[in-house]
């Protein structure tokens, strides 16, 4: 069983619960994230090994950072998943594309709703911008931390441009 280290820390989107492994940052949870993991018996309170993903999801929210610098170490996806988690690190700051635009990228144009549901799994949120992936309209839809969080995240990368 892998050790899992997590810390909760209070931001401008209310509390997230972030871990990470040894080998780096696991996860990014919103307080109404529909996905954030049950099974917390391996979870070690310490904030020491996650320091760094604090500070630089602090200074992202503060709008004073547009990239992340971090040690990768999410919960294994299924390969389709992980072709879609890979497709969001490619989406600029301040952009948003569609589900059906990441479809058609990704090589399955008729798997928009896979897409869909792959990009609301992503354990990275934020670091992964899952935020920036909209309805083919322009809507905001789903999100896993919530359609609040989504708005607000757009928003501040709308004014840091």
């Amino acid at each position: 069983m892998t050790i899992m280290y997590t810390r909760l820390t209070t931001s401008a989107l209310g509390v997230l619960t972030l871990t990470a492994t040894e080998a780096g940052l696991a996860g990014i949870y919103l307080e109404a994230h529909r996905h954030a993991p049950t099974d917390r018996s391996a979870w070690i309170r310490d904030p020491a090994p996650l320091e760094s993903a604090v500070a630089q999801l602090t200074e992202y929210l503060a709008g004073r950072r547009r990239a992340f610098d971090l040690p990768l170490a999410p919960p294994a996806g299924t390969p389709f998943q992980r072709r879609v988690w890979a497709a969001l690190e490619v989406i600029a700051y301040g952009t948003t594309t569609t589900y059906g635009a990441l479809a058609a990228a990704l090589g399955v144009p008729r798997a928009v709703r896979a897409v869909g549901a792959a990009n609301g799994r992503n354990p990275l949120s934020i670091v992964r911008p899952c935020h920036r992936v909209v309805g083919v309209d322009g809507a905001l839809t789903g999100y896993g931390g919530g359609l609040e969080a989504k708005r607000a995240l757009l928003a501040l990368e709308a004014r840091r441009r």
